[in-house]
């Protein structure tokens, strides 16, 4: 059997800035197989890694500086796929798929609805939409790896501040429960299941001194169907970005 894959899931919050503070260091001390971004917010950037041997497919939003997505792999990217497809998740750039090894990887951008009622609802319907596109994923019968930020926590236990948040987006009861039926539906939460009860986070906000003091969210999640990842842990130390790269070690070929 061949040697496991190391993935890593990052929103990078601006690739540009990401650099800026140490990425190109970061990925060479760090050396994932397969690096899933989001939030990279320009134009494809292939040239930012490349030269550490990284092969990579991007695919940005419509609108300059906003959302997008990219995965780069050290072996060649296979049967790349870019959308879901679907008109709207597709204008902002949330979701770009590639095989590797015989593995399906996916990273996705799941929409934010902090920032009101209306991206509430956009949020609210593509959960229903993204859905069905998992499903219809699943069903092909590759080994799936999906990396990304989900924009929810999931349980209690996800976020420092559950009491003070369960009216807030990203922790909305029907957030949480699309979250369990979106895992029943045949993913693994990997992280969660190499932390058992214990509690790890991977986005801080920005006010008060809420990374200082470990106040966060687990939002970014690496989940995975017909294959192994073991291992999974958080990067917290990186300090790249206010999310934190999330890494496992993925049983492929």
């Amino acid at each position: 059997m061949s040697a496991p894959l190391k993935v890593t899931t990052f929103n990078v919050n601006g690739l540009r800035s990401a650099l800026r503070k140490g990425l190109r260091d970061w990925a060479l001390r760090e050396a994932p197989d397969v690096l899933l971004l989001q939030e990279v917010r320009a134009d494809p950037m292939p040239q930012a890694l490349e030269d550490l041997g990284y092969h990579s497919a991007w695919f940005p939003a419509q609108k300059a500086g906003y959302s997008g997505v990219a995965v780069l792999s050290r072996e060649p990217l296979q049967d790349v796929r870019a959308g879901m497809p679907h008109d709207e998740m597709d204008a902002e750039g949330r979701v770009i798929s590639a095989v590797v090894r015989g593995v399906r990887f996916v990273s996705v951008y799941l929409p934010s609805g902090s920032s009101g009622p209306e991206r509430q609802g956009f949020k609210d319907r593509m959960l229903g939409d993204y859905q069905t596109w998992v499903q219809a994923l699943l069903a092909e019968g590759r080994p799936v790896v999906i990396g990304g930020d989900y924009n929810i926590a999931h349980r209690e236990l996800d976020l420092k501040n559950w009491r003070s948040n369960q009216k807030n987006s990203g922790f909305l009861p029907h957030e949480r429960e699309w979250m369990t039926l979106h895992l029943e539906a045949g993913l693994v939460d990997c992280h969660r299941d190499c932390l058992g009860e214990a509690a790890e986070y991977t986005w801080w906000s920005n006010r008060g001194q809420a990374y200082a003091n470990n106040v966060g969210w687990r939002i970014d999640y690496l989940l995975a169907a017909g294959v192994q990842v073991r291992g999974v842990s958080v990067d917290r130390a990186a300090h790249l970005s206010d999310h934190a790269p999330l890494s496992g070690w993925v049983e492929a070929g």
